[in-house]
This record gives C-alpha cells, structure tokens and sequence, in this order.
C-alpha cells in the first residue's frame, strides 16, 4: 500500500468490523446512495458482480478488505455493489430500469447502460461531476490497480488527462523506483521572493499537501519532465509550497501566516493566491511584479503545462489570447543533418 493513500486515512476515525466475505466497504445500493448524494455530493464506486464470478468474490477479500482502500473508499465515495442480473426495478436519475431477460444469467438493463455489450465481471464503475462523468473499468482490480483510479476520480484529474496518462505517471510518482527525470530547481517562496529582489523573475508557485496525492504526481513528473523542466529552470523561480507549511511569509507588503486565522486550516497565502477559491493542487503564476497572471486549478499533465510555461515565459499573453495561442500551429522539429 502507497504512502499516499496511508496519508489521507488520518482524516477517519476507527474501521468497522465486517466480515472477510462482505468487505471492509460500507456498500450501498443506487437508491441509498442518490438519496446521499442529494445532501453531499460524492463520486459513486459502482461494482457490477454476479453470485456465480469468482474473481467478484476475491475482489471482496482482497482489494476492498483492504484497510487503507476501505477506508478511502468510504470516505470519499458512495460505494454501491449491484448485482448485474438482479430482476428488480432500479430508479437511477429519474428512469426506472428493469431485467427483460428471461434467462437465469440475463443481464439487467442498467447493467447494460453502464457496460454496454462488454460484459465483463467484476466491472467497477466510477461516476463523478454530477453524473456527467464516467469512467468503466473491467477485470480484478489489486489495490495497486485501484490506487490511480480512486485518486483520478476523487482528485479531480480526469478533467485535465486521459486515465492512461495519468496512471503512467501515478504509477512514476509512487512505484518506479529507478524512474528519473530532469530535476527542477524548487526553492522555498522566502528564498523565491529574496532572490526575486535581486534579479527580477517571473515566479511558478505549486500549491499543494502532504495528502494531496495529484500535486504529488505533478511535483515528480509534470514539472520533472525532460521538455520542461530545462525551460521552467530558466525563465522562472520554482516555489513547491506546501499549505501546511509554517513560515511567515511577506508578500507585497503583507505578511502571511499559518496560525488557522479567519478559520482557514492552511497557510493563508494559499488561499490570497488562489483568489479566495481554495483548490489542491493549485498552479500559480506570477510576473516579474510579483502580480497573479493566472491561476490553474487541479492535476495538469506535461504537455499541457508546456505550453502554459511558453504562453507566460515567451510573453506570449501580452500578444493574444489563450485560446489563440492554442491555435497557432506547432514549430517544426528541427531537420536531422545529413
């Protein structure tokens, strides 16, 4: 079990006690967790069984007896296991969903909603951004296969990155030990902000926490990429902040602090940066006034922030609009000599 899913645990309390056979998982069905979800939005964890799968069965001992799964799962989800050739009649968002099938293994409608012809079992299901985004997800999960999934739903990364990339990258961060990149050059923002006075720069700022695993990722492979780095290091000072950090900070005059002031758990230069809406991990930038020229939130991927670094480094932003600047066609790569 990673380190990243051990931090988050420290929010929860004790773990109840369920059997091996049902899971350490506080199940639901798709009434109870609607019925939540319409008082506290959560993403759902939708597991489709069978009594007859056998890889189903292991998954419930294994993967979601899992202490440090379990518990980030109920936590963060509404967790619903669904027999995928129940005859009974689901209401799901507003449309009741029946089993036509008259055969004993005949899957049920919704079933088919979700995975379509593939059917495929167990099948785990993420649903998250008001039921607008889902992602399927077929075969026995182990909690090293899961990991990236829970974290891509929770953290919001699947607004920004296929989850191919970001499992690749996930798996880089927590589990690649010979993995190495081109290193950026992170400084503390007091260390930013003295060598700022000496030699004007524009400034980086990447907010994030020991529990958010997604600014973990970006801080060992976004901002480490060997296209990037070389650029970042260059035309920018790097500040890795973390939210709990306990410096004082004086920025523009004002001095900032960590001491839970106005009920804000975190540093709260954090949250003047991030402009009052409070978002982990969060990418800051900065010009050579020390004045906010953009604010990103959540998990960014390589080539994205690439070409936010050029759209900022190359003053681009002085020329055109973002989305402008996306039109422009790539640069040609350079001809191999004969």
């Amino acid at each position: 079990m990673i380190r990243s899913l051990r931090v988050i645990v420290f929010f929860l309390l004790t773990f109840p006690a369920f059997s091996q056979e049902e899971s350490l998982v506080k199940w639901m069905s798709f009434k109870e967790a609607q019925e939540a979800n319409a008082k506290t939005p959560k993403p759902f964890l939708v597991d489709f069984y069978t009594d007859w799968c056998g890889w189903c069965k292991h998954m419930m001992k294994t993967t979601y007896s899992d202490p440090n799964i379990a518990a980030y799962i109920n936590n963060w989800f509404y967790p619903v296991k669904f027999d995928a050739e129940t005859h009974d009649t689901i209401d799901y968002l507003g449309t009741k969903y029946i089993n036509k099938g008259t055969a004993k293994k005949s899957p049920h409608d919704l079933t088919l909603k979700f995975l379509g012809t593939q059917l495929s079992y167990p099948s785990t299901v993420f649903v998250s951004n008001n039921f607008q985004f889902n992602l399927l997800t077929q075969g026995y999960l182990d909690v090293k296969k899961i990991e990236p999934l829970l974290i891509f739903t929770v953290e919001n990364a699947y607004r920004t990155t296929p989850f191919e990339e970001f499992s690749k990258n996930f798996n880089h961060t927590f589990y690649d030990t010979v993995f190495n990149k081109v290193q950026p050059q992170w400084k503390t923002f007091n260390s930013a902000l003295a060598e700022h006075k000496k030699k004007p720069k524009k400034i980086i700022v990447s907010i994030n926490s020991s529990f958010c695993n997604t600014g973990k990722v970006m801080v060992k492979t976004t901002f480490a990429d060997s296209a990037l780095a070389p650029y970042l290091n260059k035309n920018f000072y790097l500040v890795n902040f973390g939210v709990e950090d306990k410096a004082d900070i004086e920025f523009k005059g004002k001095k900032y602090s960590n001491n839970g002031e106005g009920g804000f758990p975190f540093h709260s230069l954090a949250l003047e940066l991030e402009r009052k809406n409070f978002v982990l991990p969060g990418t800051v930038i900065l010009d050579e006034n020390l004045e906010i020229l953009d604010v990103i939130s959540f998990y960014q991927n390589p080539r994205w922030m690439e070409k936010v670094a050029h759209y900022f480094g190359d003053n681009e932003y002085k020329k055109m609009k973002w989305d402008e600047y996306l039109k422009k066609p790539e640069p040609a790569p350079p001809k191999k000599k004969k």
